[in-house]
């Protein structure tokens, strides 16, 4: 909208194109996301708690997190309105990848919400079957991308980057394609809600790829700096960092609330959102690979679950004290803080070196 506005107010004034830049609409979309959750937040909190919107605590998992009963959850309303009010302000209208990831966040979101209010509503930690929430998930991840397709300006849009090699580039039919984003998108989607288990552990993380991925949609949106990384050229991927942007604020906003000790849980409401987006955002820039090396903490934490389960059917014997393996680590001795400050420095150099992969081709 306001890329609009500055367009219109040229005519009076040249000065006004500031507004048209990448950079000043990043920002803007950060700052105004930021704000709108900080503002936010104490009011929903408010709601939440009256409502009796609160977590289901797992009664399995660490005694210390039975003192958590009672928070409030859906807090990822925070980070959504955030995010789409932000990023309807300040992003593109005429850009498709951004209505794509609109519908991704809208979509995820209202999935993530039935599933939170079958938890509260039955009481429990269950929620909403996991086959119903796969063939969702699934279908929506399809919709995504087959506009994708559609949209995109290029015919080459099924290929795949590797790192450390800038001549190895291949290409997969379209079945082929379609069938790796969806299992990325849902894959993503379900990561993270696997990781959502400690304060603040799964948001700082998404924020940090966020802003990684940003840089690289940036990067190829660019020509000379596509061109220079050796990377191939969307012109439709540079606005996909306003959309970053505006994921930022919401997020940094949101763990305002977050952190620990939690004043409110953002729920599969958020997780199931944060996910989707991020794997969207990876498939729409062409670097799924780069994404799960900065996304390497979700893909352990994944991995610690399918170990575990495989484990204890085929052997009968847990590889873990609990899975997801942050709770490995919390039965282990280390307090809750220590556990997330940690996997947020893992995830700061995984992305720092996600990103070093691009110039060492």
């Amino acid at each position: 909208m306001i890329e609009l506005i500055g367009t219109w107010l040229m005519s009076y004034d040249p000065g006004f194109d500031v507004f048209r830049y990448l950079t000043v609409r990043t920002i803007g979309g950060t700052l105004t996301a930021l704000m709108l959750s900080i503002l936010l937040g104490p009011a929903l909190i408010r709601f939440l708690t009256r409502m009796q919107f609160a977590q289901s605590i797992r009664t399995d998992g660490p005694e210390s997190h039975l003192l958590k009963s009672g928070t409030p959850t859906m807090g990822g309303l925070i980070i959504i309105f955030s995010l789409i009010i932000s990023t309807l302000l300040w992003s593109d209208f005429n850009n498709p990848y951004i209505w794509i990831l609109i519908f991704i966040t809208i979509s995820f979101g209202i999935l993530g919400f039935f599933d939170d209010w079958l938890k509260i509503r039955e009481k429990n930690s269950k929620g909403l079957s996991g086959k119903y929430k796969l063939i969702l998930q699934s279908i929506f991840a399809t919709m995504a991308i087959s506009l994708m397709l559609k949209v995109s300006p290029y015919g080459d849009q099924q290929i795949y980057i590797m790192p450390f090699n800038k001549e190895f580039i291949f290409t997969v039919s379209p079945v082929i394609f379609l069938c790796i984003s969806i299992f990325i998108i849902v894959g993503s989607s379900n990561a993270v809600n696997l990781t959502d288990g400690l304060d603040g552990l799964a948001i700082l993380p998404s924020v940090l790829i966020a802003g990684g991925l940003g840089l690289i949609a940036y990067a190829s949106g660019n020509i000379l700096i596509s061109d220079y990384l050796f990377i191939p050229f969307n012109p439709l991927s540079g606005e996909l960092i306003v959309f970053c942007g505006a994921f930022i604020g919401a997020g940094i906003g949101f763990l305002w609330y977050n952190t620990y000790p939690a004043q409110i849980f953002m729920g599969d409401l958020g997780s199931l959102t944060l996910g989707g987006i991020l794997g969207t955002l990876a498939v729409l820039i062409r670097h799924e690979i780069v994404f799960a090396i900065m996304a390497g903490v979700f893909v352990m934490e994944t991995l610690s679950v399918i170990i575990q389960v495989a484990s204890y059917k085929i052997r009968g014997k847990r590889v873990f004290l609990m899975a997801p393996i942050h709770h490995h680590f919390e039965l282990k001795g280390w307090a809750e803080p220590k556990v997330i400050v940690r996997f947020w420095i893992i995830t700061f150099v995984l992305v720092l070196f996600a990103l070093a992969t691009l110039k060492l081709r």
